[in-house]
């Protein structure tokens, strides 16, 4: 305590001796039912500043709110209260005290309630064990309270409740959950949902979320302040920022109910606009010029525009009957009411004096507002996709059955081509084969001098095998050549053993080959066949060996089949200069060609001749 605060009590001192008969506490009120006694009235002075010299004690009405009585100043404030008489152990409980105090019992320090400037002890309630040692046994006792209150920071002094210790505490702790449990629960449950709606705003750049993520935020500063002892700034810079944040939380959940009815009304929007504008300069102005006026007018300016909101959403709520808007109106009559208790009965004072604020609590409701609106919009979205995807399941089944009908008249006009290009095929290969040697025993019989029976046997056999060869090669082989060569090995061995001829076969065993079409087996027996007619009609040979084999690629090479054909006969020879020229061996090589193989035909490593087939295979 500083000199002048020294000086200024000990002329407090002077005087109260001096006017002890101006003054005098009353004693404390007995409640019967309760066991305790209610304190309401004290003899009070007060010192507007440190220069200034204390005022005369006077007798005063608990609740002291010094905002009211001394509006825009700081202070210090004594007073003087009479306990119960008696030394029984007891317990002081004060609801409000502050900002900062000391208390004296009898004259002797009994607690020290704050600080400095930093500390607010109003925030919550104070329980004060009065020890039996300082209370007399020959008289009155008596409290004395010395309070420091600085300007528009709600310094209060309710009235004392003396009484046992253990109801003192279990009042206390009901107490406790308004000031702290609660306000830390509402500082975690705007940090919570004003996070989500950011994140949900951020996404969706939806408005609704955007406003209420900004009323939230701006609403942690009140619950906040109530939980935390210690302020963050300066007085009265930090009750310019409490009084911003509650300002704006009030006008932007105004904004924000309106949103959720999907509702925007340009005169409620200018309207709203305007009041936070308003808003923002006199809480300004109240804590720049520490006039308390100015903020009173910025709580009747939200209040009505509450009542305004309130007005409209229930209209709405009735009209439409929505469950989300009667939810808001619900949240929004609470605020209201919780308003109206603040202004009226807290701030003003105008219809009864009260302590403790209701708004702080009543805001909470828009937390569960604003679940509701989550969960709504979820589930709705929830429904569309259903929806959706049911509209889509339908219209994929529609396209999925165009498809397959597609499919089945593709697949269909496919089949009816395959079976035309087969039958063109099979007409081509009568013409060009049997019909060509039909045409050319036609010739021979009508040829003048007739023709010999070998000859036409010749042809005849040729023909034959020309159509066994196009049966043949419609019969299902499963990519298998071992089997095409086995079927022709048995249609060609009477005919080459008739003539004399020796075949050796030596087939290895070959994998399926995908290449082995119809067309290819036809083109390969007709090869084959026009090799084996060539032996027998120019080789003079004894013997043949046919020889089949599988080589792996390397290399970058693809695989291949190599069919070999050699005889011991006298080998290639020249053509007589004037013998006709001959179609067959350029026939082999055009046959060889279409099936992608490469046909080699020259001279045996023994002797004879050596007609060779390279063909290679795609990779499986």
């Amino acid at each position: 305590m500083g000199c002048c605060a020294r000086a200024a009590l000990l002329i407090l001192m002077f005087l109260q001796a001096g006017l002890a008969l101006a003054c005098e506490p009353p004693p404390a009120r007995p409640d019967p039912k309760l066991g305790w006694w209610r304190i309401e009235q004290a003899c009070f002075s007060l010192q507007a500043s440190t220069d200034a010299a204390p005022t005369a004690e006077q007798s005063l009405a608990l609740p002291l709110r010094w905002d009211k009585l001394r509006n825009g100043q700081d202070g210090r404030a004594w007073l003087r209260l009479r306990l119960p008489e008696g030394n029984q152990a007891r317990a002081l409980l004060i609801e409000r005290v502050g900002n900062q105090a000391r208390l004296l019992l009898n004259g002797h320090r009994l607690a020290t309630l704050g600080r400095d400037s930093w500390q607010d002890m109003a925030k919550q309630s104070q329980l004060l064990l009065l020890p039996p040692a300082l209370l007399r046994t020959d008289g009155p006792n008596e409290l004395s309270i010395e309070l420091d209150a600085q300007a528009l920071r709600g310094a209060i002094l309710t009235p004392l409740r003396v009484g046992p210790a253990a109801e003192a505490e279990a009042l206390q702790a009901r107490w406790r959950l308004f000031d702290q449990m609660l306000p830390a629960a509402y500082v975690a449950s705007f940090l919570l949902m004003g996070g989500l709606a950011a994140a949900l705003w951020l996404r969706q750049r939806d408005p609704v979320y955007g406003c209420y993520s900004l009323a939230a935020l701006a609403g942690v500063l009140r619950p906040l302040d109530a939980v935390w002892q210690n302020a963050l700034l300066p007085w009265p810079m930090w009750g310019a920022a409490l009084a911003l944040g509650y300002g704006w939380q009030i006008v932007l959940l105004n904004r924000f109910i309106v949103l959720v009815l999907g509702k925007n009304p340009r005169w409620l929007v200018h309207t709203i606009n305007v009041v936070l504008t308003a808003v923002t300069v006199l809480a300004s102005l109240s804590f720049a010029l520490l006039q308390r006026h100015y903020w009173t007018a910025a709580l009747g300016l939200m209040l009505t525009l509450s009542l305004l909101s309130l007005a409209l959403v229930l209209r709405e709520a009735l009209r439409d009957r929505q469950p989300i808007a009667w939810m808001v109106v619900v949240s929004g009559a609470l605020s209201v009411v919780a308003g109206v208790h603040d202004f009226f009965l807290v701030r003003t004072g105008w219809l009864g004096e009260m302590s403790r604020q209701l708004t702080p609590h009543a805001l909470f409701a828009f937390v569960l507002v604003l679940a509701w609106v989550v969960v709504a919009r979820y589930s709705r979205t929830l429904a569309d996709y259903r929806s959706l995807n049911e509209h889509l399941a339908e219209r994929v089944a529609e396209r999925e059955e165009h498809l397959r009908q597609a499919f089945e008249t593709l697949r269909s006009q496919q089949q009816e081509q395959a079976v035309l290009n087969e039958r063109q095929r099979i007409m081509r290969e009568i013409h060009d084969g049997i019909g060509s040697q039909l045409v050319g025993l036609l010739n021979m019989v009508n040829r003048e001098g007739g023709s010999q029976r070998e000859e036409l046997e010749t042809q005849v056999r040729q023909a034959l095998d020309e159509m066994r060869m196009a049966v043949d090669s419609l019969q299902p082989m499963d990519a298998d050549l071992t089997t095409v060569l086995a079927t022709l090995r048995y249609r060609l061995q009477p005919r080459l053993q008739a003539a004399g001829l020796r075949v050796v076969w030596d087939v290895a065993s070959l994998p399926p080959l995908a290449e082995l079409s119809p067309q290819a087996v036809l083109q390969l027996q007709r090869i084959l066949l026009e090799a084996f007619t060539n032996v027998l009609k120019h080789a003079r040979a004894s013997s043949v060996t046919v020889t089949a084999r599988w080589i792996e690629g390397h290399g970058g090479r693809p695989a291949e089949v190599q069919l070999q054909l050699l005889d011991d006969g006298i080998g290639p020879q020249p053509a007589p200069a004037d013998a006709p020229a001959g179609h067959g061996l350029a026939n082999m090589r055009a046959r060889a060609t279409s099936i992608g193989a490469q046909l080699d035909i020259g001279p045996g490593p023994q002797g004879g001749t050596r007609v060779a087939i390279a063909w290679p295979q795609a990779a499986a």
